[in-house]
């Protein structure tokens, strides 16, 4: 059973592959063991994602875990997985555009039992290793950005570092609004969204309101969609920047999964399937 079905795995694994810079081999011999393709690597870590398996798991005979670990780290050297989320949202942008008039922004707490720079004590999980992601989506609930920390940070403590990522998407609409929850009214949540010149519609503490109020629903919906991956549900990286990387790769295939749908409903084309059910 394919990771990620290929009408979505296959543009994304092409827009990688031409994101990487062209390799020269400088081996005096020439005689090193051949380089494993990055195509197969690229897919592994797709699947390391999804399933949310260790990489020995994952290994077989076409790619070792060595090799997925240290192509991963090279990668993530590049930059190539934060550039592979931008060009997923351009795409997004051009062909069904992006509501940037209304942005939603929410934290969501997961498990990381194996500790790192990410975790902390999590305050829904008895304590126990926690991360914490502050998830920033559109109108629609593509996810723009994500903002990783440990568990017990609490959610309008990481809301102007996860603001900033707006300035990828400048200018934005007038009369721009972000809607929060009750977890965000305070002050300082006010005080940078007036920096950022965004209007504020946040609930209230100590009023009821259930989520389907206002217009924060979707990036609920987004959490979940993000939750799917075995990785994410259950981080267990160590380091910050495999965390972001694989938080980047998540949200470029969400992406390309509600362009295939958007585009279904948009455009005419010979393959067009006859439903917008992804397969």
């Amino acid at each position: 059973m394919p990771a990620v079905p290929s009408c979505i795995l296959d543009p994304l694994r092409e827009e990688f592959l031409t994101l990487l810079p062209v390799r020269v081999d400088e081996h005096p011999l020439g005689c090193h063991r051949p380089r494993i393709d990055d195509a197969v690597v690229f897919g592994k870590l797709v699947e390391a994602l999804v399933f949310g398996a260790g990489y020995e798991r994952i290994a077989d005979d076409s790619c070792s875990a060595t090799t997925m670990r240290r192509r991963r780290d090279e990668w993530i050297a590049l930059g190539v997985f934060d550039r592979l989320r931008l060009a997923c949202l351009d795409a997004y942008d051009k062909m069904i555009g992006l509501d940037l008039a209304d942005v939603a922004v929410d934290g969501c707490t997961t498990k990381a039992p194996c500790g790192g720079e990410c975790a902390g004590r999590s305050p829904v999980d008895r304590g126990k290793g926690g991360l914490k992601r502050s998830q920033l989506t559109d109108g629609g609930g593509i996810p723009l950005a994500t903002v990783s920390a440990p568990a017990n940070t609490v959610d309008h403590a990481l809301l102007p570092q996860t603001l900033d990522a707006l300035k990828d998407f400048q200018p934005l609409p007038a009369g721009a609004t972000a809607h929060l929850d009750a977890g965000y009214d305070y002050r300082p949540c006010r005080e940078a969204l007036d920096e950022r010149g965004l209007l504020g519609q946040i609930a209230h503490r100590g009023e009821p309101a259930p989520i389907q109020v206002g217009k924060r629903w979707v990036v609920e919906r987004t959490n979940s969609w993000l939750n799917n991956f075995g990785k994410l549900r259950r981080c267990t990286e160590r380091r910050q920047v495999c965390v972001d990387a694989y938080l980047a790769l998540a949200a470029a295939i969400v992406t390309v999964r509600a362009l295939c749908r958007g585009a279904w409903r948009l455009y005419r084309w010979d393959t067009r399937p006859r439903s917008p059910r992804i397969r």
